[in-house]
């Protein structure tokens, strides 16, 4: 069997698509803040974004409603985990952005380091780095 062999599916990456109140607010937050680039809104105006840095995506759809929703999320749970490397010159970069740091970097007991933000919407994203890699 080959790479190409379509009864064996590869997994590339993965975008997930979050429900924001400002599309815009988000994208430009992403953007100005994470390092990523905006790869397009759609909607005049728009109700739906994208933004990438490398292999990683995330997509933003737009409602009102998303701003007085209540986000259930566990206390030690995340909206996303991006695995990275370099996670210490990461910090560095969105540290000096303005990001809004809510833990880290620090190592957990499962071995990973690992940096988490809040984003301009309250979505946690963590950032996780294997050491042993």
């Amino acid at each position: 069997m080959g790479p190409r062999d379509s009864s064996n599916p590869v997994f590339h990456s993965v975008a997930p698509h979050f429900t924001v109140p400002d599309v815009v607010a988000a994208s430009k937050y992403y953007c100005d803040v994470l390092g990523f680039r905006n790869l397009g809104f759609f909607g005049n105006p728009p109700v739906f974004a994208m933004v990438g840095r490398g292999p990683v995506e995330f997509f933003f759809n737009q409602s009102p409603e998303a701003a007085s929703a209540k986000r259930v999320r566990a206390p030690v749970a995340y909206d996303a985990y991006v695995r990275v490397t370099g996670l210490d010159r990461f910090h560095e970069e969105i540290s000096a952005r303005g990001a809004k740091i809510i833990e880290g970097p620090l190592t957990r007991v499962y071995g990973m380091r690992e940096l988490v933000i809040e984003d301009c919407h309250g979505l946690r994203i963590a950032f996780g780095e294997d050491p042993g890699k």
